[in-house]
């Protein structure tokens, strides 16, 4: 069986398969892109909003608790356009979609990480 990962599309699906897995907790990300395509507040995207508060209330409606992840290294382009995390802005623009996101899910999210995993570094095998 092929399974292809598309969670965007298939929220009912795979809440039914954790379900069925008995997950206690489910770890995702939230895509700053999905939320800010241009990187600040002004520019929100009403479907990826409405995508994350659906698996959010379709994982807490299963007994599921919620755990998000704030980046998951997909800097929007229009901010890596500016320089990305090399220009001090960028520190204010995710501030501000931090905000935005404790505001938005934090009254059903209550497990939050604030990147997926560290900086890469190499392991020395002996």
């Amino acid at each position: 069986m092929f399974y292809k990962h598309d969670s965007y599309h298939k929220v009912v699906s795979d809440i039914a398969l954790l379900r069925g897995l008995r997950a206690q907790v489910y770890k995702f990300s939230i895509s700053w892109s999905r939320i800010f395509p241009m990187g600040h507040r002004s520019s929100p995207s009403l479907p990826g909003i409405a995508y994350y508060n659906k698996l959010i209330d379709s994982l807490r409606d299963t007994g599921i608790e919620p755990m998000a992840t704030l980046f998951h290294w997909d800097l929007p382009q229009a901010l890596q356009d500016h320089g990305g995390w090399q220009n001090e802005s960028v520190v204010d623009a995710f501030v501000d979609y931090s905000a935005f996101c404790f505001s938005t899910f934090g009254d059903r999210v209550k497990l939050w990480l604030r990147r997926l995993w560290h900086w890469p570094t190499p392991s020395r095998h002996l």
